[in-house]
């Protein structure tokens, strides 16, 4: 087998580029005889293929994940696309529209608003008309 075939499959296995495998110069003979896979797995086992090498340090790149994770970075030169494409407006509104469900749900089970009541809220959030969970109770207390 050449040591081009060789250094391949060893890298293969290895799990890494074949420009990162270096071949002990001492043991290029053994490699060139090497015929099957087992025999280059014996040889990786040997110690003959160096794989030593530096990578690329993911530092930087944890310390600016951090970063986004508490919500830094977000000022509008990082922006690329418009603000629908960030949070579609769809998604927003039935994610805001499940909250004001389940709440009014609870006032009714809370007997702080009868059926009547409630189906009339319930069409009103469907319509759009409720900012937040807050507008609900301003509404109901000016009423």
């Amino acid at each position: 087998m050449n040591m081009n075939s060789a250094k391949r499959i060893a890298a293969k296995k290895l799990n890494i580029g074949v420009s990162k495998l270096k071949v002990e110069p001492t043991a290029q003979k053994k490699v060139k005889e090497a015929i099957t896979g087992q025999d280059i797995n014996g040889l990786i086992k040997e110690g003959t293929f160096a794989t030593s090498f530096k990578g690329q340090s993911k530092g930087r790149a944890r310390e600016l994940q951090g970063k986004k994770k508490k919500g830094r970075r977000k000022g509008i030169g990082t922006r690329k696309g418009t603000r629908n494409a960030r949070t579609n407006k769809r998604d927003a509104w039935i994610v805001r529209a499940r909250s004001q469900r389940k709440y009014i749900l609870i006032l009714l089970k809370d007997a702080k608003v009868d059926k009547v009541q409630y189906r009339d809220l319930y069409k009103k959030i469907k319509g759009g008309f409720f900012r937040s969970k807050g507008h609900i109770d301003s509404y109901l207390s000016k009423k």
